[in-house]
């Protein structure tokens, strides 16, 4: 199967829903190009909303729709739809629990050349701080369009962060896949790695990599950031006594941040976070960014290491 960006999982997953649900809306701040969604606008012309660049309308407007009985899924960049609209996500959406899905595609460093005033790494602890928002970040195209399917059927407000860069599939169709359950993508008894995005197809390399070590890594593709699967986290700590995370956006209020509140809570362990530290994006290709911004395999194996060394420290 050829590269594909979660962004085109999510126009595919928005296609077949127009054909099973006649009550999915799509609208765009005149971006859905660029999200995947112009094929649902040449099919259903009548059930597509466009707002123009006015990214505070489309959450009003999303809203609205909510509110006489619609499905609505409301795209634009990333950076737009959680940065410029804050206010209305929380009272229009959240305060009354609207169903209201937001797909926020080229998130993290994926947007490449468009340079660091477009490229999203706040998302997380913007959306998963608001009361009743369900956020989602899939790891490749095929769960991209299983997790938009799913979203249709969950109740409330859904935030689905998209990539722009085509990323190797890592998981199959026949997958199993529910919103807030991880899935453990490999089995491992020294050490766990939870990542999310496109991170997870790094963790497996990474879990690769430390086997030639002898070192036993599991990987857990912690697609649900919220709500989060506690179980799976604190089975991972107690069964293997160390955590690396991976994510594709800062490590301030991240996944790293959630699963740590569930970890020093529960069973505490050596932990340590990969990710962007405390800084702002660039313009360049995205694989030359991932490596830049220290979010390779190497990168999480030698955080792995770290772990390990930590966990040895305590016995």
């Amino acid at each position: 199967m050829a590269d594909k960006a979660t962004r085109d999982g999510f126009g595919e997953g928005l296609l077949e829903l127009g054909k099973t649900n006649p009550h999915v809306v799509a609208l765009s701040g005149d971006l859905e190009d660029s999200c995947r969604a112009i094929a649902f606008k040449k099919a259903y012309p009548n059930r597509f909303f466009s707002v123009g660049i006015a990214e505070q309308d489309l959450i009003g407007t999303a809203a609205g729709l909510a509110l006489a009985g619609k499905i609505p899924f409301a795209c634009s960049f990333s950076q737009f739809i959680v940065g410029k609209t804050i206010e209305q996500l929380r009272l229009a959406v959240c305060y009354q629990q609207l169903n209201v899905k937001i797909a926020g595609s080229h998130g993290g460093l994926s947007v490449g050349a468009d340079g660091a005033t477009a490229e999203a790494l706040e998302e997380f602890p913007h959306m998963r701080s608001l009361p009743h928002m369900t956020v989602i970040a899939p790891c490749d195209a095929i769960e991209a369009r299983k997790a938009t399917i799913a979203c249709a059927d969950y109740p409330g407000p859904v935030f689905l962060r998209l990539g722009r860069a085509p990323a190797p599939a890592v998981t199959k169709e026949s997958d199993p896949y529910q919103i807030g359950q991880a899935i453990t993508m490999r089995p491992g008894a020294d050490v766990t790695i939870i990542a999310c995005g496109v991170m997870v197809g790094h963790a497996l390399a990474a879990a690769e990599a430390l086997l030639k070590e002898e070192i036993d890594a599991r990987v857990i593709n912690l697609h649900t950031i919220k709500p989060i699967d506690r179980e799976a986290i604190i089975a991972a700590a107690k069964d293997t006594g160390a955590l690396v995370t991976a994510e594709e956006h800062s490590v301030i209020g991240g996944l790293g941040s959630a699963v740590a509140e569930v970890v020093v809570q529960t069973h505490p362990v050596p932990m340590r976070f990969v990710g962007v530290n405390d800084r702002f994006g660039t313009s360049g290709d995205p694989a030359v960014l991932l490596k830049a911004f220290h979010l390779m395999p190497e990168d999480i194996a030698r955080a792995a290491h770290d772990v390990l060394r930590l966990k040895q420290q305590a016995l």
